[in-house]
């Protein structure tokens, strides 16, 4: 379950982002831990996310977090990028890895199976399309769970 408190994150990290040429993909805010965790991963869409994008992006948003007091009490702030095992979830992130090797879990069996691996040909209001071997599959959307990268992207590097 989502902490209450990504919605505000997200809508103050995205601007902060946006002025360093960064985007957020996604954030996390892990308060089983002491001092609880916020992790916000970050994207170059220029060029491959290095350190000095996260270490910029991570003193932009401290500031701006601690000048609005959204977290009062003392936390941990990380900022990464995604990797190449990530889930999708926004159509952006589907068009931005068409191409890409992609798992897809299920909740309930979909031709005798849970789970496909396949490269990303698109998603749809209805479906997942995957390539396997040459043959196109669409994977319902209401049944599946989630869309992992599991790869880079056929014939290159991610």
């Amino acid at each position: 379950m989502t902490h209450p408190l990504i919605p505000q994150i997200l809508d103050l990290a995205g601007p902060v982002a946006e002025n360093l040429g960064l985007e957020v993909v996604g954030a996390v805010f892990h308060t089983h831990q002491n001092p609880p965790v916020l992790r916000v991963d970050i994207r170059n869409p220029q060029q491959d996310t290095g350190l000095d994008d996260c270490e910029r992006m991570s003193h932009a948003l401290e500031t701006t977090l601690d000048a609005t007091n959204l977290i009062p009490d003392a936390y941990v702030l990380e900022i990464s990028s995604p990797g190449i095992d990530r889930v999708l979830t926004s159509d952006r992130e589907f068009i931005s890895f068409k191409g890409f090797s992609v798992t897809i879990t299920a909740d309930e069996p979909f031709h005798g199976q849970k789970a496909w691996t396949g490269q990303l040909i698109r998603r749809d209001e209805e479906a997942v399309h995957l390539n396997q071997k040459g043959r196109a599959i669409a994977i319902p959307r209401q049944i599946i769970r989630a869309v992992q990268l599991s790869g880079s992207p056929r014939g290159g590097t991610a």
